[in-house]
Parts: structure tokens; sequence; C-alpha cells
């Protein structure tokens, strides 16, 4: 599997300040596509996208979840699949160029999944709220103790076998995303490895980290999903 094929799925959410960014900075001699899926925005996401060189999909039903399973489903009808599917938020939070390190990784030591690490890497102040650094740590130590794999992050930047991802069959269509996969990745016996990333300032407001109700959603979504897939 080298050079591999990779497809890159960013879901966006009114995102038209960032999402051009994102993908403008993914270094596209390494891409072959770079999906990103509308998620139902109300400013100018789509033309920022595609501008910027992005396939731009529409899914209209709310939902983080909702708009990767709309990518994923894109690429299940693609006549040749991607080796490996690239995951990374709209924000401009990460940094895009830094796909390689996931992939590279991955492929070097024959991994299913890598995550790229927020609390390993670089961050700039005030990149992640206290609530996020806390759930963080208490979502990866209960992944630790119940489920024996250890994660540092539930970071949303991370590449993934494609063949794996549809293994994996995810349902969670809102917050549960990330979670959700490591947990099914730990269940089913994945080999996974985590890479130091960078993490910056978002562009924009967070629509989960930066309100109470986002911050409390999430953080039930995440939980439930832990203690009920145990």
């Amino acid at each position: 599997m080298y050079p591999p094929i990779i497809d890159v799925i960013i879901p966006a959410f009114n995102e038209e300040n960032a999402v051009g960014n994102v993908v403008k900075d993914l270094p596209r001699s390494r891409v072959r596509e770079v999906v990103v899926v509308d998620n139902n925005s109300r400013d100018d996401t789509r033309r920022a996208a595609e501008e910027a060189g992005a396939t731009v999909l529409d899914e209209p039903r709310q939902g983080y979840g909702y708009a990767c399973l709309k990518g994923i489903e894109y690429l299940r009808n693609k006549p040749t699949p991607p080796d490996v599917v690239v995951f990374i938020d709209a924000d401009y939070s990460d940094h895009p160029e830094e796909l390689p390190l996931l992939v590279d990784y991955l492929t070097t030591n024959n991994l299913d999944m890598v995550i790229g690490s927020r609390a390993l890497g670089k961050r700039e102040p005030g990149s992640m709220t206290p609530q996020q650094v806390f759930g963080n740590w208490l979502a990866t130590t209960l992944i630790s103790r119940l489920y024996g794999v250890h994660y540092t992050d539930l970071g949303p930047f991370r590449a993934v076998r494609y063949t794996g991802l549809l293994e994996m069959d995810m349902q969670d269509t809102t917050y549960g995303w990330t979670v959700e996969m490591q947990l099914k990745a730990a269940k089913m016996g994945f080999r996974t490895g985590e890479v130091p990333v960078t993490y910056r300032r978002r562009i924009g407001h967070s629509k989960i980290s930066g309100t109470v109700k986002g911050t409390l959603l999430a953080g039930y979504k995440i939980l439930s999903w832990i203690f009920k897939y145990r």
C-alpha cells in the first residue's frame, strides 16, 4: 500500500472563514480527493470549500456524525476505493500540512488507525478549553481502564484504513463519533497508534465547547458510549 490512495473527509458547519484554509493547506500531492460535507450551513461554507478545490456534499441532517457518514457513503461509490481516509475538522485548529505524519506512521507501522494527539503535541494557549482538556483526560482514562487500550486524546484529526473504517460500521450521528471509532477499534483488536500534532486556536466560535449546552451534551454522549459499549 505505497503510496496509498488517500481521501480526506471534512465535516463543516458554518465554517466559511476557515474551511478554505484547511483545504488549501492539505498536501495535495499526497491526497486524491478532499470531500467537504456541508452540514446544513447558513453561511458560504460551500462556496469557500469549492473555491479552494474541494468536492462538496450536502448533509441537511444536523450532526457531526451525520456529516462523516455522508462522506463515507460518497467514498463507497467511487470506482477505486481509497486505502486511507483522513478526517480533519473545518475550523483550522489542526494543521492540515501535518497529514503525512499520520499517514506515514500508519503505513510504516502497519497500523489500522492513527490519532493525531493534541495532548502529546504542541498546543497554542487557549486552543482547548479547560473542560475539553479535562474531558479528554477523563474519557481516555476510562477507556484505558475499561478496554485496556491507551489513548491520550479523542482528537478529530485521524487516519484510518478504509477497510477497517467499513468494518467498524460507524453509527453515531452527533458528538460521539470520535469515541465510538476508538472504542470499536479497541474492541475489534485493531492496531492503533498516536502521533503528536500541533493545535491552534480555531477560527470562529466553537459550536460544542464554546457553549455550556454543547459541552454538556458532548460529555454525556462520550461517557454514554464508553459505558454502553462496554
